[in-house]
């Protein structure tokens, strides 16, 4: 009979066994394709068709008060104020239509801006005063503000620089949720003359018999979109409530003439770079500062835009990273990043495409990628996101699945890099987008351009639960991670 060899054991060495051990972890790590992973609940309560919300007073029920030199206005997603939704899968699916508009039309300003033609049509179309395409549809949050001591409820628009209102008497409005604003009432409200240096500096965007060649008294500005949308008023001054700061003279659009997919809210809030923007107008105050978190949908929370340089009204949880914003004169009045990587899961992505100019903007909903950029994008995320079975695209998204069957998910992570190393990673709601609300129709809520050398946009729905701030005056901006729900 064969004898077994009995074993032979030797002693441990640990100052040898934890090198190896990690060795041997790295090496499983490229084996198996471990990555950066969060979880996603693909059945959320907000996407249900009995989830409804009703449009009240209380919308923005809590004021977030002064502190020091800042102001902090409580911030709130279109839809929670927009009066009973039922059916989201409709409004879900328009959104994208709407964003579509919108992302055209910045394009088309972009590059009558950059165009080095000279002729007549290019000028006027040069000097259209807001940024174009414009729909309150697509501009998903808004905050309340006092105007000349009454209500208003706005859209919040980085990529508009006038700010305005619909106002009486009004020729044609759109309705609205509240009364119009009307100046009859207001002590302090103020007319623009066409002879003052006020309307003289901003001749870009006023009408003085300009247009109609009727000569005027009252500085009238004049906004048409390429999607059909236009409102038309006088320039006027008044006071306005930023949360507790109060600012006296504040140019501002009285609209009597709006036409347009505007919602229901009073009017716009331009956060441009113009020297007739909001942040422009008060920047001694404020020292050209702001910062917004955009709360997710999940659970109808409030988020903040806050005025000013004070710091301790953040509430990140990451370190805030800062990014250069470009100097590009002609786009002057946008604020502009250097995108120069991203990665997906934790693998950084290889493409000569990256190093290029990229918009940040409220007001567009899904991110827009150059194709070579966002092929590098779609690659890498299906190679990661794999075995879940897929659905047709819709609209503007291709990388789409039907996960109507799954509860919980695990999901890459997606980051952008810029300039500086400032990172933006996006938040787990911001990864897909949900076309259908029973999650048969789910889709990865980035798109592409359809040239390489339109420009990029970051939208509103990969900035949620990041604190973003715009320092115009050192002319950078700022990221961190943020809950931000209040």
């Amino acid at each position: 009979m064969k004898m077994l060899k009995k074993a032979t054991y030797l002693p441990l060495n640990l100052s040898v066994l934890a090198p190896l051990l990690l060795l041997f972890f790295l090496l499983s790590c490229v084996v198996h394709g471990v990555h950066e992973k969060k979880i996603l609940r693909v059945h959320n309560n907000i996407w249900s068709p009995k989830k409804s919300y009703e449009a009240s007073s209380s919308c923005f029920s809590r004021s977030l008060g002064n502190v020091r030199e800042s102001s902090t206005l409580e911030i709130k997603h279109r839809e929670i104020c927009s009066g009973k939704t039922t059916d989201w899968g409709k409004k879900l699916r328009r959104t994208l239509v709407l964003d579509n508009i919108r992302v055209q039309s910045l394009q088309l300003r972009i590059k009558a801006l950059t165009s080095s033609r000279t002729t007549e049509q290019s000028v006027s179309e040069t000097q259209i005063p807001l940024t174009s395409g414009i729909n309150l549809k697509t501009l998903n949050y808004m905050v309340k503000v006092e105007l000349g001591g009454k209500n208003m409820t706005l859209i919040v628009d980085t990529g508009s620089d006038l700010t305005w209102v619909q106002c009486q008497p009004c020729r044609s409005c759109y309705n609205q949720q509240g009364p119009l604003y009307d100046p009859s009432v207001s002590s302090s409200y103020k007319t623009v003359f066409c002879n003052s240096s006020t309307c003289e500096d901003l001749v870009a965007i006023t009408d003085c018999g300009g247009y109609s060649g009727v000569v005027k008294t009252n500085c009238e500005y004049v906004v048409s979109y390429g999607d059909g949308s236009y409102t038309r008023g006088d320039l006027a001054s008044e006071s306005i409530l930023l949360g507790d700061t109060k600012l006296e003279n504040f140019v501002f659009g009285c609209g009597r003439n709006n036409k347009g997919l505007f919602g229901r809210a009073s009017g716009l809030m331009g956060l441009g770079k113009s020297s007739v923007s909001l942040v422009s107008q008060t920047l001694k105050t404020f020292n050209g500062v702001f910062s917004y978190c955009l709360p997710s949908l999940e659970d109808g929370a409030s988020g903040s835009l806050s005025f000013g340089n004070d710091s301790s009204v953040y509430k990140n949880s990451t370190s805030v990273t800062y990014t250069p914003l470009l100097q590009i004169p002609q786009l002057s009045s946008f604020y502009i990043l250097n995108l120069t990587g991203a990665s997906i899961g934790g693998v950084e992505l290889e493409t000569s495409n990256f190093g290029r100019g990229i918009l940040i903007d409220s007001g567009t909903v899904i991110t827009r990628l150059p194709p070579s950029i966002y092929q590098a994008v779609k690659t890498e995320f299906l190679k990661q996101f794999s075995g879940f079975p897929s659905a047709p695209s819709y609209s503007i998204l291709d990388t789409c699945f039907n996960l109507t069957s799954y509860g919980d998910i695990s999901i890459p992570t997606i980051k952008m890099i810029f300039q500086g190393n400032a990172e933006l990673e996006v938040d787990v709601t911001g990864v897909f987008y949900f076309v259908k609300p029973d999650a048969s129709l789910v889709c990865l809520a980035l798109a592409s351009l359809s040239y390489e050398d339109e420009v990029g946009i970051i939208g509103n729905y990969q900035q949620k639960n990041q604190r973003v701030i715009y320092d115009t005056k050192q002319e950078r901006l700022g990221i961190a991670g943020e809950n931000c729900s209040i």
